[in-house]
């Protein structure tokens, strides 16, 4: 049968199909260090419990350690804490370079005295990708359909207040959505994947790995979704390059500036 993996306990396999099974990992995977993740889609013998093979992956994380995920809700807030473009930035990069859709929540708009303090880099990033008020439940909600999410941003951005909204039995306080999601067992051993509107919430508060450090400077541009490729020399950095067309697109507003900054802030920190 093919399933897919939903929860991880040590070497118990919790994959779901037409019902759950808990399932073992065929001792192969452990002699080829192969380990299995929640969100890998397998095939499994039904009848004695044991997953027979991993299917391809489109993606997956270490920490969190998940597979296949479709998308990443980056909850992000205006106020308190303030907007911070370079961490949006650079999780909207391990995004795109594990093939993730990044979904942009912002919150705590209520908090903002001058309404139109940020609004030029809202609307910049809503030309680019999907972005949602966190009041806009129902919108949200509409997206979890189908697909295998994660949700992570800023501390104290809000995480758990929008998870509340989504699911109000979920109960979360601050701090507590990991350990709520997996209704209490969280261990570092133990992944779950709750089911939620016909798709999966990874029980992860968000990515703790962002070093993006080991991704070829090339594919960093390449995650800059705007850039484009039409600058006169096919290598172009868009940094020191004379005729650069990106640096033109800067210059003339066309590109917005803070987040060009942050792309060479990304190539700086980088080192090569």
């Amino acid at each position: 049968m093919i399933g897919q993996i939903v929860k991880a306990i040590s070497n118990d396999y919790t994959v779901a199909s037409d019902k759950l099974y808990i399932c073992k990992a065929r001792g192969k995977f452990r002699k080829e260090k192969i380990t299995p993740l929640v969100g890998d889609y397998v095939e499994f013998d039904e009848k004695n419990n044991y997953i027979l093979k991993i299917n391809k992956r489109k993606n997956f994380l270490l920490r969190p350690p998940v597979a296949n995920l479709d998308q990443a809700y980056l909850i992000t807030s205006l106020k308190e804490p303030d907007l911070d473009t370079i961490l949006l930035d650079k999780l909207i990069v391990i995004c795109e370079y594990n093939s993730i859709d990044p979904i942009i929540v912002l919150t705590k708009s209520d908090l903002l005295k001058n309404k139109d303090e940020y609004l030029k880099t809202i609307n910049y990033y809503k030309n680019l990708y999907q972005v949602f008020y966190n009041f806009e439940t129902n919108e949200i909600i509409k997206t979890l359909k189908n697909k295998f999410s994660v949700f992570t941003g800023q501390s104290g951005a809000g995480k758990s207040t929008l998870l509340n909204k989504i699911d109000p039995s979920l109960n979360l306080k601050t701090g507590e959505i990991s350990k709520a999601l997996n209704r209490g067992k969280h261990t570092t051993r133990h992944t779950e994947a709750v089911k939620l509107y016909d798709g999966y919430i990874a029980d992860t508060p968000g990515f703790s790995a962002l070093d993006i450090t080991k991704i070829p400077k090339e594919t960093i541009r390449d995650c800059f979704i705007e850039f484009g490729h039409n600058c006169k020399y096919s290598d172009c950095m868009h940094i020191k390059e004379e005729g650069c067309i990106v640096k033109e697109r800067v210059e003339k507003g066309i590109i917005l500036k803070s987040r060009y900054d942050n792309y060479v802030s990304f190539i700086n920190e980088i080192g090569r």
